[in-house]
C-alpha cells in the first residue's frame, strides 16, 4: 500500500534541500575567505620584517605597480578588515541555516515516525 506523500512534507523537503545547498555555498565562500586571510596574515608578518625603503611591487591586472611599504601594510589591513567583517556575516549566515535545517529535519522527523507508527 503505497501512501503518497502530502504536499506540506514535500515542501518541507525541497526547502530541506535547498538550506543545505545554501549552506554548502556558503562555506565553500568563507573557505575561500578563510584562506585569503591567511595569506593577508602571512604577507603583514613578513612586511614586518621588511625594511621602509625596500622596493615593492602590487600586482593589478596584468602589470606591477611600485608600491611603498606603508601604503602595501595600509591595503593589506584593509582588506583584512573587509574580510574579517564579511566572514562574520558568513558565521551569522551559516548559524542561522543550521537552526533552519534543524528545524526542518526535526519536522521530517515528526512525518517519518508518525508514517512509521501507521505501518
Amino acid at each position: 500500500m503505497a501512501e503518497t506523500i502530502p504536499p506540506e512534507v514535500q515542501q518541507q523537503v525541497i526547502k530541506y534541500q535547498q538550506l543545505q545547498a545554501q549552506l554548502n555555498q556558503l562555506l565553500a565562500e568563507k573557505s575561500v575567505i578563510e584562506q585569503e586571510l591567511r595569506e593577508i596574515n602571512r604577507a603583514l608578518e613578513i612586511l614586518k620584517n621588511v625594511a621602509d625603503n625596500t622596493e615593492m611591487y602590487r600586482s593589478t591586472g596584468h602589470l606591477l605597480i611600485k608600491i611603498s611599504k606603508a601604503d602595501a601594510e595600509k591595503e593589506l589591513s584593509e582588506r583584512k578588515e573587509l574580510l574579517e567583517l564579511r566572514l562574520k556575516t558568513l558565521s551569522r549566515q551559516e548559524a542561522l541555516i543550521r537552526q533552519q535545517l534543524s528545524e526542518v529535519q526535526s519536522k521530517l522527523s515528526q512525518y517519518a515516525s508518525t508514517l512509521y507508527k501507521k505501518t
